[in-house]
């Protein structure tokens, strides 16, 4: 059992995503940064699928009742039991009746917590992901808040294990993300698209307080329409990291939270960049990078071979 005495901005559980029920609405929810997610898993020798605390905000208190090992990935962070410091990415041990706190995150925003023990949470749809809006999965559907208590089961030893620093992604701002062009880049007038992928300072966007797991709002340089273009679109599915321009001009980027949009969409994040918007916090600063597909493909081929040397520690 582990009680939480400060849930921190939002913490709640999630896995790596319900997929397949896009066509009934259903978003997957998954865990924001997929990797850190993933090397959580494989620090704590579990398969990708186990349930596990998504946490944003200083801190993140909980106490454990038993003794049992423990690991920190996404979000650098300055991390504690009782008065120990403990490092992140690195599974450590903790005695019962211990308390683990999350002073302070240092760098990037989103961080992640597994046990070696399975979290106890309601599996819906083959996940146990929380969607929030529905209210089902995870902890009751919900955040988790003072005082409550998340029972463990099969706890044991998770031996000592430890991601390389160089298999660690930085998560330092300024961030650029590489964009695909997007199904209706088209309607958007050809100084806009030009101005948006210039190599010099501008134009940079500011990530703005209206920032959620749905979607990170952008502020800056409005990207204009071309004169006679429709500004928004009949509804229909997309994709996580997908940008949409509403008709403010106002970039936002959709997380993993929607399966149906009605903006015109300018670019996609490719899928090599998507875990860094799990970071991007209120006032980050923001730049687009145009890429070719044949480009995001071989970045996210890049990617893989990360993800395959950190599976292989």
């Amino acid at each position: 059992m582990i009680e939480v005495i400060n849930p921190a901005w939002l913490s709640m559980v999630v896995d790596g995503g319900r997929y397949g029920h896009a066509d009934i609405g259903m978003p997957p929810s998954s865990a924001l940064d997929r990797y850190a997610y993933t090397a959580l898993c494989r620090l704590l020798g579990y398969a990708a699928g186990m349930p596990a605390i998504e946490v944003m905000g200083h801190d993140f208190s909980l106490k454990v009742n038993t003794d049992l090992s423990c690991a920190f990935t996404g979000a650098r962070v300055a991390a504690f039991v009782d008065s120990v410091p403990i490092a992140p990415w690195k599974v450590f041990k903790v005695k019962a009746g211990s308390t683990v706190r999350v002073k302070e995150v240092t760098e990037g925003l989103r961080y992640y917590i597994g046990f070696s023990g399975i979290i106890v949470a309601e599996k819906v749809a083959g996940s146990f992901t929380t969607n929030l809006e529905c209210r089902f999965g995870g902890y009751f559907g919900r955040p988790f808040m003072k005082g409550d208590r998340v029972a463990l089961k099969d706890v044991r030893d998770a031996g000592e294990r430890s991601i390389d620093e160089s298999l660690i992604p930085s998560m330092k701002g300024p961030h650029v993300l590489r964009i695909i062009d997007g199904e209706e880049a088209g309607s958007f007038a050809t100084e806009t698209l030009k101005s948006l992928f210039e190599t010099d300072e501008d134009p940079w966007y500011k990530v703005t307080t209206k920032t959620n797991r749905t979607g990170i709002r952008l502020e800056g340089r409005p990207l204009e329409f071309r004169e006679g273009a429709d500004q928004s679109i009949i509804s229909e599915g997309i994709l996580p990291g997908v940008v949409q321009v509403p008709g403010s001009g106002q970039p936002i980027i959709v997380l993993y939270e929607r399966t149906i949009g009605g903006y015109a969409r300018i670019g996609h994040v490719i899928k090599a960049d998507r875990d860094l918007l799990a970071h991007l916090k209120p006032l980050d600063k923001v730049r687009f990078q145009r890429v070719a597909r044949e480009e995001a493909e071989r970045l996210w081929s890049e990617k893989t071979a990360w993800y395959d040397a950190m599976l292989r520690q």
